[in-house]
């Protein structure tokens, strides 16, 4: 059972307490129930509001006055139109609201609000609020919230400590990625080009495996900016932010402009600091030179960073490669709508998913674990992750890593017709494109042109015989449902018209 440090039981699994994020908890989450795991206690004593049940005494809540007729969720909206000075006031009128005004996502909030008026690297105090705020650890004054109970507080609390090894131990064979010693250009495109696997002993070749560690990054490049999501900091800042938080999605070094800040070159070439696998041939979007979209990034990050599911950009495929550390993979393949608990759009625009990873491990793990096509993978340091075109994927840090991922197009007519009409179909979901380029699908079609003729007709060729295919499954649809409304006397569309209406 997951006990709170008191010894009573954990949230609102058992006794329907409040959501965090967009999902309730379902019965994925008594997979994390029935482990023995044990969090830490709560900074300020904040408890989960199932435990509530068995306190004595006066709650906290009990002194909001009028306020206390709001639900948590409703509260912590209200709070986060307050600036820093406010947020500060109001947390000093009483515990419950001092608890609500300690929540690390408010104060985040606020950080990254100031750095866009005046960006610039933070002096870090180990948590947002001492930052923004700039208090030293002494200057925090302790004040016990022992009488909290509420699962909006405690939940992302619970989230920035649960244990990972909990959710990729002891991994299903069947949901087990493959496991490669050594692959030739040949058999990738024959077998494993819209299959993941693991590339074993490939990139201890690369200079930068040897130097690039988070130690090497932060003797050479101390002073170089990188993208950590929404802010631009030096190497050093990102890494006494990386040494000290306690966040449930702690930033995310994911920097792609990497090689022009650092001054390394790339290629097979003399010289390279790094060059993509052999193994994956010839990458068509290099035919785009310097009007290709984003497609290499170096990245970053503490223990529990990572991504959430998702799909990588314009339908390419892509591959990751572990420099330091090690990383959990989690994937479904595109014949999955959505994977559990995440809600796509009708027209696949927009993704919905829980706030945060330990989010999606503590409430939908199990399930996903459960789901046909679900596959599962340890990518340790010197390994290489392929990642399909079209496969849904989640990856968080096993532990503090580096590792540099390419996103690219295969010569497989397969891959090249799903990347040519995701820029035809989908032009709003093309991303990567520096402005000028206003047509990313002319302009790709015209390099082929010019390059791969023989490969773009027959891709051509075969989009339009899947868009005629689709066609005429819709027509054959419409035409037969059409026809038993009629011959059973039902609904059909047509227009009305009196008998001396003039109809062609």
């Amino acid at each position: 059972m997951l006990l709170s440090p008191d010894g009573l039981v954990n949230g609102a699994s058992n006794l329907g307490g409040a959501m965090h994020g967009v999902h309730a908890v379902h019965d994925a989450h008594e997979s994390t129930i029935e482990s023995s795991e044990v969090i830490p206690v709560h900074p300020l004593g904040v408890k989960p509001l199932g435990n509530q049940y068995f306190a004595t005494g006066p709650t906290a809540r009990q002194a909001l006055g009028s306020i206390g007729c709001m639900p948590d969720e409703m509260i912590l909206q209200l709070l986060e139109y307050l600036d820093a000075q406010s947020l500060r006031n109001v947390g000093s009128t009483c515990k419950f609201l001092r608890a609500f005004c300690h929540l690390e996502e408010l104060w985040k909030a606020l950080f990254l609000e100031l750095q866009t008026a005046s960006p610039g690297p933070p002096s870090w105090k180990g948590s947002w609020r001492s930052t923004v705020l700039q208090l030293p650890a002494e200057a925090i004054a302790q004040v016990e919230c022992n009488n909290v109970f509420s699962d909006v507080l405690h939940r992302p609390f619970e989230c920035s400590h649960i244990r990972l090894s909990t959710y990729i131990s002891d991994i299903p064979r069947e949901n087990q990625i493959t496991r490669l010693e050594s692959l030739t250009h040949d058999e990738f495109e024959r077998k494993w080009s819209d299959k993941p696997f693991i590339l074993a002993n490939y990139i201890e070749a690369w200079p930068v495996y040897k130097t690039w560690s988070i130690d090497g990054l932060g003797k050479r490049y101390p002073d170089v900016n990188f993208r950590a999501e929404a802010v631009d900091w030096p190497f050093s800042a990102y890494r006494t932010y990386m040494d000290k938080n306690d966040d449930e999605s702690p930033l995310y070094l994911f920097d792609k402009e990497f090689a022009e800040k650092t001054g390394i070159d790339v290629g097979q070439h003399e010289g390279a600091a790094y060059w993509p696998p052999e193994c994956f041939g010839e990458d068509l979007f290099e035919l785009l030179a310097e009007e290709r979209p984003a497609h290499r990034w170096l990245i970053v990050g503490p223990e529990s960073s990572g991504s959430t599911f998702h799909k990588d950009p314009n339908a390419t495929s892509a591959w990751n490669a572990v420099i330091q550390g090690s990383k959990y993979w989690l994937m479904f393949p595109p014949s999955v709508p959505q994977p559990p608990g995440v809600f796509v759009s009708e027209d696949s625009s927009e993704v919905t998913s829980p706030l945060s990873i330990a989010e999606y491990l503590l409430s939908f793990h199990a399930e996903a674990r459960k789901t046909a096509g679900c596959l599962e993978g340890i990518c340790r340091a010197g390994e290489v992750l392929f990642v399909p075109s079209g496969w849904w994927h989640l990856v968080v840090n096993i532990e503090p890593g580096v590792a540099l991922t390419q996103n690219f197009v295969t010569k497989s007519q397969k891959h090249l017709t799903q990347v040519l009409s995701f820029l035809k179909d989908k032009p709003d979901q093309v991303t990567g494109f520096s402005r000028d380029v206003t047509k990313p699908y002319e302009l790709f079609v015209e390099r082929l042109q010019e390059k791969q003729p023989s490969l773009l007709n027959e891709t051509l060729q075969e989009m339009e015989r899947k868009s005629a295919g689709r066609k005429r499954r819709w027509e054959e649809a419409v035409g037969s449902n059409a026809e038993a409304d009629n011959a059973s006397g039902g609904f059909s569309f047509g227009f009305g018209a009196d008998d001396d209406d003039d109809i062609p």
